[in-house]
């Protein structure tokens, strides 16, 4: 997901997008360990992701303490 597009979600928002991003990963975790996974390339935009929709949560609990 691009930068602003997660920008543009509220806390609820990216902390459902990032729940649901974690489970994603997770679950490809599992397929990679038995070697069923043909998309690998896809753990490395969803560890992305996550990490981005951490960045974005950070800032935006941080802006509303202010």
């Amino acid at each position: 997901m691009k930068v602003v597009e997660l920008r543009s979600k509220t806390i609820t928002e990216l902390k459902a997008f990032l729940n649901e991003s974690r489970r994603k990963f997770f679950k490809m975790r599992l397929v990679k360990a038995s070697g069923d996974l043909a998309k690998t390339h896809e753990m490395k935009q969803t560890r992305r992701d996550i990490a981005r929709c951490e960045t974005i949560l950070s800032e935006k609990v941080g802006k509303s303490d202010e």
